[in-house]
Order: structure tokens, then C-alpha cells, then sequence
């Protein structure tokens, strides 16, 4: 398993920009490759490139940090297939992990202490059409379900599609797309509706706008 490839866009010592965990001092690593193009995408770097390392190469970076908490991001990082032994890894050494995807791959397969934060495409996004929606059975209170809108109709869609007559036994997560839905906007839409939802902004982007490593 050690000798187990992975390619790797970047590693980071950064603070979480966005779930529950925002604000906490995280390492992260960022996978190369992603079979989704959405429009609005900031890591579109991640798609293409990248350097190959072993999983103990990886390991041992993210060990010269010494913060606890780790971060799988990509690109699409399920996309590969040796980031499930990663997620393994890092949780048998000790780290609290979490685990940022896109929801198109299927995610039964990852470490159950693995805390799995899924990001479900709205069609503004362009990929809507790409969501797995067998994951939302298979979200556990561990695990978060983030919903990136960029405009009202993505708002309505994800009360329709996402938020109406399911059980999600885990935070829900509504972001603004960053320049193109005010704020404001969705704040003030989800207090008309009294949703149970979590709003969110982009910690990482108010603080660093597009800087990468942040």
C-alpha cells in the first residue's frame, strides 16, 4: 500500500474556508483530476498536471504540518482510485479527515471515519446532470451536504430537488457562488423560508481571494 501512486495538485497549510470546520487550521490535499467542468469552477488548475508521489510521500508531508486536521479536495478526488487508501491511511494515523467531493462518484466505499462533505451540482453549475443521487441515502450525521447557487433558480431547485421531502441526516450547506449571487440574497431567502440549512461563504476568498495554497 505504501508504494500506492497518487497524483497531486498541491499541499497546503491553510485555514478551512467552508463546512463546519471553517476556520480551523487544516492541511490540504488536493488531488489532480476531475471529470466534472463546472462552470463556475475556481480549481480548474486541478484538472489537468500535477505530481505524481507515493502514499507514504504524501503522508509524510502532510506530517511536517503538525495540525490534526486533514482535507481531501480536488479536482474530484474519488476520481482516483488510490484516494481511498489515502483516506485509510490518514485515519489510522490519527488525523481527522474530511473529504470534499463532488457527489457524481459513488461514495459507499469510503473510510467510515472519513467525514464525507458532498457537494450537490445545481444546474447553473452546468453538471447538474451528474449527481449521484443514491449518495444522499448513504449520508450519515458525520457527513455534510453542501449546495453551491448561483442564482435564484438554483435556490428554488435545491428546495425542490434536495431539501423537500427528504431526510438528510447532516448539515446542509448553501453557498453563494463567489461575484455572481449577492450574499445577501441567499441570506435573506433562506430566513423567508425558514430553512434548517447552514449558510456559508467562502472564508478562504474573503481573507486570500484567489490566491492557491490558501
Amino acid at each position: 500500500m505504501a508504494a500506492a501512486a497518487l497524483r497531486i495538485s498541491e499541499i497546503f497549510h491553510s485555514l478551512q474556508g467552508e463546512s463546519t470546520r471553517v476556520g480551523l487550521p487544516t492541511v490540504f490535499i488536493r488531488l489532480a483530476g476531475c471529470p466534472l467542468r463546472c462552470v463556475w469552477c475556481d480549481t480548474a488548475y486541478a484538472f489537468t498536471g500535477g505530481e505524481t508521489l507515493t502514499l507514504d510521500a504524501v503522508l509524510g508531508r502532510v506530517a511536517t504540518y503538525a495540525c490534526p486536521t486533514v482535507c481531501v479536495t480536488g479536482g474530484e478526488p474519488l476520481a482516483q482510485a488510490n484516494c481511498l487508501p489515502l483516506l485509510t491511511a490518514l485515519c489510522d494515523a490519527g488525523y481527522a479527515v474530511s473529504l470534499e467531493t463532488s457527489g457524481a462518484l459513488d461514495i459507499g466505499k469510503v473510510d467510515a471515519r472519513v467525514s464525507r462533505i458532498v457537494d450537490l451540482k445545481a444546474p447553473d453549475s452546468g453538471e447538474a446532470d451528474k449527481n449521484r443521487w443514491e449518495n444522499l441515502a448513504l449520508l450519515r450525521p458525520t457527513d455534510e451536504l453542501k449546495l453551491v447557487l448561483a442564482s435564484r433558480a438554483d435556490y428554488d431547485w435545491a428546495k425542490k430537488s434536495a431539501l423537500t421531502g427528504r431526510q438528510i441526516p447532516c448539515p446542509i450547506l448553501l453557498s453563494p457562488v463567489w461575484d455572481r449571487l449577492a450574499p445577501a440574497d441567499l441570506a435573506q431567502w433562506i430566513l423567508d423560508d425558514r430553512l434548517n440549512v447552514r449558510f456559508q461563504l467562502q472564508l478562504h476568498k474573503i481573507l486570500w481571494r484567489e490566491a492557491r495554497g490558501r
